[in-house]
């Protein structure tokens, strides 16, 4: 310890001179004696000061000896033990070349190992000739258009595939305005005008697309017109129709992810050691910000990103902060808002609340979901929420790079209106964490497979590098999903992985996943699955349970809010269920799932009531006697 006496300084005198008057030395003889008692009396208190000096250093030191050292204990995330319990069997068959599925996805690649070749492409299930069927529609990417005019070969379209209601499907591509070529990336479906039909937008890499539904099969693209376009600059990924200012007008929220050209590509110049240049994580590119399109009601669109505050800039450099593939929108506090949440790659995630103003606050570390439970930040792609506790609580899931686990941030409680629920990322404690560490996760969902009433989860799994197994004996390029079961357990892992014993093996086939989706394809009332690969043929995966269980599905239709009656929640008991699900066909990884809202009821054989809760927050309760088990029921609002 540094010594903090001050140090003593020799005092300086002036010389008294001599003088051979006696006078002169008795003076002289006064001053030494007068002198000498000074000292004496100095070197008294500097001894006493000393003392004080001394003793109060040495009870300093010890006291600070003997003052217990403080340890801060932490105590690592644990897996709750499951208890025993009997996963259903439930068999998932391939019926893709069945069911009449002949698409393909073509990512473009040549060998230069550009970035958005590892990406795409996105899937969805809607109903285009409402007819009550689930339709599919496949994203897909195309030649490089520096490479499409050498090689001659015709550019790969999007495909539309009519479903005749039992889950076999005809392409119906050829004649339907969507046989287009370009760099696609992910859709969204939405009646954006209110007229019934369902219209589609697709993302890509350098532009975006609308095409509005006409009826009879047949879309026109409205893009310009429309004003959603986009720059030719962006690399858009997810998106999400959604009415963020309740006017009963869908707007859209698109995802850009970073700012890309084959010529930063190059320069960037990804590599592994012994392969050379390779595909690899967007680490130096530099992110983008995501759009917003308000629905001006005439056709037309006024992007608003700026004034609704949605871009979100790093705050030491000024650049964009998001590098966006997913999103999730989702009223967080019950206010009747719709708020929305944003799955970025290797940069924080973020939380728009919805501020009723027209614009939006990021709050992601705030509210906890920014994270990791170390403070990092993820290679986040896909994203979904669902209240899968059936307490309340909100579980948001978010599919992260290898190596990395599946996030499951968790809030705790009924979300209260302008109180904002906080997370925290359970996936260890609740049994998808350690399981899901080594793949890769894209495609990403709750949903109930087995109709027990509790929400389950599938990942679409698969690596952006075809060669890494050369470096990485762990990882494979292909890979297989992984499904986990709600065990609907309060005191143990409420998640538990299910294997091909419990589900087949065709569920399990290892491919290079992306999208995913999910719809009753064959009106049976479980719920089938569709998972997309990049540069390959998609699986499309039949539901087979034979369960026995009792289902219902509901349909809404809005009238003062949007016509999808998107963003509107559904609870329903029956018994001790108590069940709440959200309008949202926005899930998972650049792909929609059907509007039509399935509740899994178990064994319960009676409902007991059915409560809609409208964008807004008006409340309709629907009388029992329109609601029957094991068929489909369409409500309209305040009917």
């Amino acid at each position: 310890m540094k010594d903090d006496k001050p140090k003593r300084q020799s005092p300086s005198f002036k010389d008294a001179g001599t003088d051979q008057d006696s006078e002169a030395e008795e003076v002289a003889h006064y001053n030494e004696a007068t002198i000498s008692r000074v000292f004496r009396w100095s070197a008294v208190a500097v001894l006493l000061i000393g003392c004080l000096i001394g003793g109060g250093i040495y009870l300093s030191r010890r006291k600070q000896a003997v003052a217990p050292p403080k340890v801060t204990q932490i105590a690592a995330p644990t897996i709750r033990q499951s208890a025993p319990v009997e996963v259903p069997l439930v068999n998932f068959t391939e019926t893709s070349a069945a069911a009449g599925i002949r698409f393909v996805h073509n990512n473009g690649a040549y060998g230069d190992k550009l970035l958005p070749e590892t990406m795409g492409g996105g899937v969805a299930f809607l109903d285009f000739d409402n007819d009550g069927a689930q339709d599919l529609l496949f994203v897909n990417s195309t030649l490089w258009p520096w490479k499409s005019a050498a090689s001659g070969s015709p550019r790969s379209t999007m495909a539309l595939y009519r479903n005749n209601g039992k889950g076999i499907f005809t392409d119906v591509t050829a004649g339907s305005g969507l046989e287009v070529a370009f760099y696609g990336m992910g859709v969204a479906c939405g009646d954006f005008d209110n007229d019934s039909l369902v219209d589609v937008f697709f993302t890509g890499v350098g532009g975006n697309h609308l095409f509005k539904n006409l009826g009879s099969g047949k879309f026109k693209e409205i893009t310009v017109e429309a004003g959603v376009g986009g720059q030719p600059t962006e690399w858009s990924t997810s998106a999400a129709w959604i009415d963020y200012d309740n006017d009963g007008l869908l707007d859209l929220f698109v995802c850009n992810y970073v700012k890309w050209s084959r010529e930063i590509d190059i320069e960037v110049n990804y590599t592994l050691v012994g392969l050379g240049r390779a595909y690899g994580p967007p680490m130096n590119f530099q992110g983008s910000f995501s759009t917003l399109y308000h629905n001006d009601g005439n056709g037309r669109f006024s992007d608003m990103s700026a004034a609704a505050g949605i871009q979100i800039k790093n705050p030491a450099t000024g650049v964009p902060a998001g590098k966006s593939l997913g999103v999730a929108p989702v009223d967080l506090d019950g206010d009747g808002w719709i708020d929305l949440i944003v799955a970025n790659d290797t940069v924080q995630n973020f939380v728009l609340h919805n501020q009723r103003n027209g614009t939006f606050k990021e709050i992601g570390a705030l509210s906890g979901v920014a994270f990791d439970v170390n403070g990092q930040s993820r290679g986040a792609m896909g994203i979904d929420t669902g209240r899968f506790r059936n307490d309340g609580s909100l579980g948001v899931a978010i599919g992260n790079f290898a190596n990395e686990m599946t996030a499951l941030y968790v809030s705790q409680g009924q979300p209260k209106p302008g109180a904002l629920p906080l997370f925290t990322d359970e996936a260890i404690a609740e049994g998808i964490g350690p399981a899901s560490r080594l793949p890769l996760k894209f495609g990403i969902f709750f949903f109930d497979y087995d109709l027990d009433g509790r929400l389950d989860v599938l990942t679409s799994n698969g690596h952006l590098e075809d060669e890494i197994n050369k470096v990485q004996q762990s990882q494979h390029y292909k890979q297989s999903a992984q499904l986990f079961w709600n065990t609907g357990s309060n005191d143990t892992s409420t998640f538990v992985s299910v294997g091909t014993e419990k589900a087949g093996g065709d569920l399990f086939r290892p491919i290079v996943g992306r999208g995913s989706a999910y719809a009753d394809i064959d009106g049976d009332g479980d719920l089938d699955v569709v998972l997309t690969q990049v540069g390959g043929a998609p699986l499309l995966l039949r539901n087979d349970q034979t369960l026995g269980h009792n289902w219902v599905r509901i349909k809404l239709a809005g009238k003062k809010h949007n016509r999808d009656a998107i963003g509107a929640w559904i609870n329903l008991t029956a018994g001790n269920i108590k069940l709440s699900r959200q309008v949202m066909p926005t899930h998972s990884y650049m792909s929609q799932s059907e509007l039509t809202v399935t509740f899994g009821l178990g064994k319960s054989e009676k409902i007991d009531s059915v409560t809609i809760i409208w964008p807004g927050g008006a409340t309709q309760t629907v009388p029992l006697e329109r609601i029957k088990l094991r068929a489909t029921t369409l409500i309209e609002e305040g009917r």
